[in-house]
């Protein structure tokens, strides 16, 4: 059987679409197992065991165009069933167009009548973590192929491989970037692509950081994508001494090797720190305006504040941003600290 996934459109959904294609790959170990996804995702799944193929594309501003232009590439490769992860009617009409016999998602997006096995939306679907999202698809899976319902019994697996030569490329870079490798490397993402709300605030990472270097004389390093170098920049003004910024500098396969070489990130809710703790390093999470309960790294710590008006999902603060100034540089130090000491 050859079967297809079409994948998550941001790095932490990515993260978390692990466990069911995991899952996936259990239920039907001799399956084709094809994931079809964003370009830039190829950088999280670059040495993935558990797909045979990543198939990636890139979107234009014509969502139409892409549709059919994905399609005819599908139709071409003859997949018996696709699993959409996305709730989009983009991703349900390209199935359907590529003519794939078997089309399960969930009922979003005025999209019915383009699958031929709908499911509704859980109603746990705000109170359980992102993961059982995804996994429910693959259950779903499981009960129409097989007839056995094992997918959910399992602990969610997010283990992500880095193989040994990308793990030497990053620690190259590192060296070459003037991290000095005999001490600890923590890095801190400062940044938040889709939300100002999720960003502690720079003058806090800045004393956090002087704090790492001075008292545990530790590499900082700022990481993050090319538009949050603006934040990496403010903290950097900010710091006594100075953090180094690679923040823009790096792939995102890239970026995966140096998370996997590091002792700790510390950071906003971010796509990085699902990717740093899919690969085994100790994370940090401040939460804020988003709901911890659903979308933390699997096993990540957290710093959140239980404010009356969190989580309020909102992009921007409409008043005092208090669930973030009320986390101070003292608390997530001493944290930090204990995480460090607890590898």
């Amino acid at each position: 059987m050859k079967i297809l996934v079409r994948g998550t459109n941001w790095i932490g959904d990515a993260v978390m679409q692990i466990p069911a294609l995991r899952q996936l790959r259990r239920v039907f170990p001799d399956a084709s197992l094809t994931l079809h996804t964003r370009a830039w995702a190829q950088g999280i799944f670059e040495d993935a065991d558990f797909v045979d193929e990543i198939l990636t594309f890139e979107t234009s501003k014509s969502k139409f165009r892409d549709v059919f232009t994905q399609a005819k590439i599908l139709r071409q490769r003859k997949f018996d069933l696709v699993v959409l992860f996305p709730n989009s009617f983009e991703s349900a009409l390209t199935a359907k167009l590529a003519n794939i016999r078997t089309r399960i998602g969930y009922g979003k997006d005025a999209r019915d009548f383009l699958l031929t096995d709908v499911l509704p939306i859980p109603e746990w679907k705000n109170q359980k973590h992102e993961v059982f999202y995804y996994l429910n698809l693959i259950a779903e899976v499981e009960k129409k192929f097989l007839g056995t319902e094992t997918v959910l019994f399992d602990e969610p697996q997010f283990d992500l491989t880095v193989r040994d030569e990308r793990k030497m490329q990053a620690r190259k870079f590192l060296a070459e970037s003037g991290v000095d490798l005999s001490n600890k490397i923590i890095a801190l993402g400062v940044g938040s692509t889709n939300s100002r709300a999720k960003r502690w605030q720079a003058e806090s990472y800045a004393k956090l950081n002087d704090k790492l270097q001075f008292e545990l004389k530790a590499n900082v390093i700022l990481v993050g994508a090319s538009d949050e170098l603006d934040v990496s920049n403010e903290v950097f003004g900010m710091s006594e001494k100075k953090p180094i910024i690679l923040t823009g500098k790096t792939s995102l396969a890239e970026a995966t090797a140096i998370l996997s070489e590091i002792d700790l990130l510390v950071s906003n809710d971010m796509g990085l720190a699902h990717v740093a703790s899919a690969v085994g390093t100790q994370t940090l999470v401040i939460f804020g305006p988003t709901n911890p309960n659903t979308t933390r790294p699997w096993k990540a710590e957290i710093i959140y504040k239980n404010v009356e008006c969190a989580p309020c999902m909102l992009r921007d603060c409409p008043i005092d941003h208090r669930c973030m100034t009320r986390i101070s540089a003292d608390e997530v130090f001493e944290k930090s600290v204990n995480l460090l000491n607890a590898k």
